[in-house]
């Protein structure tokens, strides 16, 4: 019997400090691109993958990442007395049922492998996925729902993944290629950040993730890797020496990277751009700023 995908970590407890003094009082994963939190956009990718269960490992700090996915009766009610039926949709959307979302604590920042590592006891023995948050992107058929159809055809671990420009290999795991299918790669190895010039290929990790449980139990381990950090690519790399398969998926999307503020601004106006009632004005805005400096030169 071929195994589903049903749940989802979100890592999301880190501290932001790229984006600071924002990020003082408000958690990075609520600032908005546009009008919805980053994290709506990795719950709504989630839920269009079939996930059913969303596990958030948080830090001290991220109440408000909580609250935002609770009901908010006083705001229902003036939004239904005002007759703002559109708005009380939009805000509906945004609630999770009772036993749909968990949260865990991870009280020390040792890195992506170990915050993936404490959701372990509610994942039992079944394929998960990870989600960064910081990773958004754009694409007429949800990234993740992708993923879920590669996994039903390989049932083995599969990382979304992507070229990069080789003096950027020091900022991701790096996948060295067995077998290039196309859109499906095979692999033979996995390397965390390597240097320019070092790196197997320019074929990059990023924040999507389909695992076997196998990977847990290498991250109980706990070893440490590039940066002092337990890394997940280790993990992964690991399962693939005890004879797991582990595969990249080339994605059909736009990926922004909302860790960095070039890549936030980037999404932001990517996907205003997108929106018929932003669209026009905000073109024209773009067009008149551009024809400025081009008449100051």
């Amino acid at each position: 019997m071929r195994s589903k995908v049903t749940k989802a970590i979100f890592p999301v407890a880190g501290l932001g400090t790229r984006f600071l003094p924002a990020t003082k009082s408000v958690p990075k994963e609520i600032m908005t691109l546009v009008d919805r939190p980053l994290v709506q956009y990795a719950i709504d990718e989630a839920r269009a993958a079939g996930i059913k269960e969303f596990i958030f490992v948080t830090s001290r700090g991220k109440g408000a990442l909580e609250d935002y996915f609770d009901n908010a009766p006083q705001l229902e009610a003036e939004l239904r007395r005002k007759g703002k039926t559109e708005l009380l949709e939009i805000l509906k959307s945004t609630n999770m049922d009772s036993g749909e979302i968990a949260y865990l604590r991870q009280h020390k920042p040792l890195g992506l492998g170990h915050a993936v590592w404490c959701a372990r006891r509610l994942i039992a023995n079944e394929p998960f996925a990870v989600i960064l948050p910081d990773d958004v992107i754009a694409a007429d058929k949800p990234c993740l729902a992708q993923m879920v159809e590669a996994f039903e055809e390989t049932q083995g671990n599969v990382v979304a993944a992507m070229e990069v420009p080789d003096h950027m290999t020091r900022s991701y795991g790096i996948l060295d290629i067995k077998e290039d299918m196309g859109t499906i790669v095979s692999t033979k190895g996995m390397v965390e950040k390597p240097a320019p010039g070092s790196a197997p290929s320019n074929l990059a990790v990023i924040g999507r993730y389909i695992l076997t449980p196998t990977v847990l139990q290498k991250l109980n381990r706990k070893q440490t890797g590039a940066g002092g950090e337990i890394q997940l690519t280790d993990a992964i790399d690991a399962a693939r020496q005890d004879g797991e398969e582990v595969y990249g998926y080339r994605f059909r999307g736009q990926r922004f990277d909302c860790g960095s503020k070039a890549g936030f601004l980037q999404a932001t106006v990517a996907f205003a751009l997108a929106r018929d009632d932003l669209r026009d004005d905000l073109w024209n805005y773009i067009s008149d700023v551009v024809h400025s400096e081009k008449a100051a030169q």
